[in-house]
């Protein structure tokens, strides 16, 4: 398997009124990404709504991304399964689309709390699959938080190759690094505790906010690869930017997103767009902000 970047972008997926897939828009989304240094990405994660993706989807946009970009990026797909048997039908639909791995979230509905379900899951899936998986805990959305001990275990089986810790607990972060095996790859799914969690030994990141913010992110990786100190007041300006946007959840960044230029269309239901009396803000922090980063790059 190729060595993933330190910067991959959660990215949206564009949907029209009725709930399709715009492709133009997943086309011209993926090529400005790219144009703004973005060398790998994670399509129908959370961020891109994959827990409302309809079989044959994510192949769709795995297609459709190296059909675009051909093989330069490094192509990872969510998989939001229940059951083993669910896991797979997913990782099959987007190998065959030209993944190169998938980012598996850990199982909620019958075996949320259950750390040894959770590891048969995982385990069972990892043998089966055709990719390498980059396990996924993410406990604003499922409810479970992966514990150190299962992430230490599980980091042994030579198919599972990371984990986007989206905890944003740092510390939580270093230990499951200093728990795992050699050449594990944890990513921060954190804006917030970027910094931290490199500090701690994660590799970099997955975030929304490389929507709409790319460069920021992929400043505060560097900077604070080579130093944490040097990246803590990058990280504050990422941080006061990314608190007010999440606040609106996906729809929140598909607003800030489109701010920044990439054709959003609309959430998928039940999800809404951002109320008309919020979206000026959106508008005005995402305007600022890319602003200041040109600042900041130029500096």
């Amino acid at each position: 398997m190729r060595t993933p970047p330190n910067l991959m972008s959660a990215l949206i997926t564009p949907f029209d009124d009725n709930g399709d897939i715009i492709v133009a828009a997943h086309h011209h989304n993926l090529q400005l990404q790219t144009s703004r240094g973005i060398e790998g990405f994670v399509l129908g994660g959370s961020t891109g709504e994959g827990p409302y993706l309809e079989p044959g989807e994510r192949g769709q946009l795995v297609a459709e991304a190296r059909n675009e970009l051909g093989n330069q990026p490094f192509l990872v797909c969510g998989v939001q399964a229940q059951s083993v048997r669910q896991a797979i039908m997913q990782v099959d639909e987007i190998a065959a689309a030209g993944a190169d791995a998938a980012l598996v979230v850990t199982p909620t509905a019958l075996a949320r709390g259950n750390h040894e379900a959770v590891g048969r899951f995982y385990r069972s899936v990892a043998e089966r699959a055709t990719l390498p998986i980059f396990m996924y805990s993410v406990p604003a959305v499922t409810g479970y938080d992966l514990p150190t001990e299962s992430a230490e275990a599980l980091s042994e089986h030579p198919n599972i190759i990371g984990l986007k810790d989206s905890a944003g607990r740092p510390l939580h972060t270093k230990h499951v690094v200093e728990a795992s095996a050699d050449g594990f790859l944890v990513y921060s799914g954190s804006s917030s505790a970027l910094t931290q969690a490199i500090a701690g030994g994660a590799v970099g990141a997955i975030t929304a906010s490389s929507n709409y913010v790319p460069e920021l992110v992929d400043l505060v990786i560097r900077t604070a690869l080579e130093s944490v100190s040097r990246a803590e007041p990058l990280q504050a300006e990422l941080t006061a930017i990314v608190r007010s946007i999440e606040s609106f959840g996906v729809s929140g960044t598909k607003a800030a997103a489109g701010a920044a230029g990439l054709w959003t269309g609309i959430p998928r239901r039940p999800l809404q767009p951002v109320p008309r009396t919020q979206l000026a803000k959106v508008n005005q922090i995402v305007t600022a902000a890319r602003e200041r980063i040109g600042e900041l790059v130029a500096g």
